[in-house]
């Protein structure tokens, strides 16, 4: 269950927040423009990233002032009523001192509060932020004034729009899964009121902390993807030379979320920076519905066009997959070659993520083929194994072009999912003692 809302007393305003975990250090997340703790805990990789934190500190989250759970004044909060706030939480928390986790424009909120109160910054991890987000002189990145503007005419009739969602808002990406985009509206019409969101953003164009960064003394790690829509990955470069000793981080992938590409590294990596280790690895056994993916004749395709345009093709391929996998709460595990291996944590999100790929190479020219099978694995550092998996290996291995396979064991789990399928017989499995039962997805 979510925990508990609490309330913090910034000045006449009521600060929304939640505490999660017991660990030694105490963690603020800032986030970004707008955000609602409730809703948080619906989409699971945000859930996910949220207990990651958990693990290892006692994370302090809050809804800024006009946005989600806490009060809503009809005008923007300064940067400074801002690290009010963050002050007011973490007094209402217990929290002396604590690490201060920036996602975004809350990115911009934690550097203040570390300049001004070192005393309470334990370390700064800064995720997707910029000094400023409006190009300048000698500052090349962000919207120009005139975009800004569009996009707050924009926000002013249109709340929220895809465009927003999609590109300098949200960072979604211009190809980003219908079941994503779908939850981000609802959470952005939850978060903000139209004219707290105009009111937001044109505050947020007049943010530039690039004077007050060589004043931070807390330890700092920025991370940004190399393709964020929203944070540059140079702008974030810059902001880390700007601060005294920072280390930054390049991770792959072309959205503004935490929730993406290698998620699961980039966690343990603030992990390693805030607490000096990562956690153990311990071999952990779950229920899993595991998934292999593998593109048909990739060979005689990589022949036909050539080595740079098949390299191209691949990482659209593997970009689109990875979109799917977070919007149907998958982890990725491995690829190698022309192959993907993940797994879920309920068969038909599996069955439904693999209709999604399968769906999405096919505009590529791809044709793909899929083996999925439920069962116990255990999973350490990043890999599973398990007799489970090599199950799911050689379904996925007999399954025909575009076909989607599935042992008796997924075909049981999904009913009433509205799911059909096709008997394709029994078959003896290589390495496998027993005979099983395949089954061919029909429709969906």
């Amino acid at each position: 269950m979510p925990p508990e809302v609490r309330y913090a007393r910034s000045g006449d305003v009521q600060v929304a927040f939640q505490v999660t975990g017991d660990g030694p250090i105490d963690m603020v997340w800032a986030p970004g423009t707008a955000s609602h703790l409730d809703l948080d805990w619906d989409w699971p990789p945000k859930a996910k990233a949220i207990e990651a934190l958990s693990s290892f500190c006692r994370l302090i989250r809050f809804d800024k002032r006009g946005t989600g759970l806490s009060d809503r004044p009809t005008t923007a909060a300064t940067l400074e009523e801002r690290i009010d706030d963050i002050r007011a939480v973490m007094d209402a928390a217990g929290s002396e001192r604590a690490a201060l986790f920036g996602l975004s424009e809350g990115g911009s909120m934690v550097c203040l509060f570390a300049a001004t109160y070192p005393q309470r910054a334990h370390s700064l991890v800064l995720w997707g932020t910029q000094a400023r987000w409006v190009q300048a002189d000698k500052y090349p990145w962000g919207l120009t004034p005139e975009q800004v503007e569009q996009m707050i005419e924009e926000l002013s009739r249109n709340w929220p729009s895809l465009d927003y969602l999609m590109g300098p808002g949200a960072g979604l990406g211009s190809d980003a899964d219908p079941a994503l985009l779908e939850w981000v509206l609802r959470y952005a019409r939850a978060s903000a009121s139209p004219a707290a969101i105009v009111a937001l953003e044109r505050m947020n164009t007049q943010i530039d902390i690039r004077d007050i960064l060589p004043s931070i003394q807390a330890s700092t790690l920025v991370l940004n993807r190399s393709g964020d829509p929203v944070a540059h990955v140079e702008a974030a470069r810059d902001l880390a030379t700007r601060i005294p000793g920072a280390r930054f981080l390049e991770f792959p992938g072309d959205t503004h979320s935490l929730a993406g590409p290698e998620a699961e590294r980039i966690l343990a990596e603030i992990e390693e920076f805030v607490t000096g280790s990562r956690s153990t690895p311990v071999a952990e056994r779950v229920l899993a519905t595991i998934l292999f993916v593998d593109i048909v004749g990739s060979t005689e395709h990589a022949a036909r066009i050539g080595d740079a345009a098949w390299r191209d093709l691949l990482e659209r391929h593997y970009r689109l997959a990875t979109r799917a996998l977070d919007a149907h709460a998958g982890i990725e595990v491995d690829r190698a070659g022309d192959g993907l291996l993940a797994i879920f944590d309920g068969p038909t999100r599996a069955i439904r993520c693999a209709l999604a790929i399968e769906r999405e190479s096919r505009a590529l020219g791809l044709k793909l083929r899929s083996g999925l099978h439920t069962g116990e694995v255990a999973r350490t550092d990043g890999a599973i194994r398990g007799i489970a998996v090599h199950i799911a290996a050689r379904i996925a291995a007999l399954a025909e072009p575009a076909e989607v396979l599935v042992s008796s064991t997924v075909r049981d789990l999904v009913a009433g999912s509205g799911l059909t399928f096709e008997d394709r017989g029994e078959h003896t499995l290589k390495g496998v003692p027993e005979a099983r039962r395949l089954f061919r997805l029909a429709s969906a």
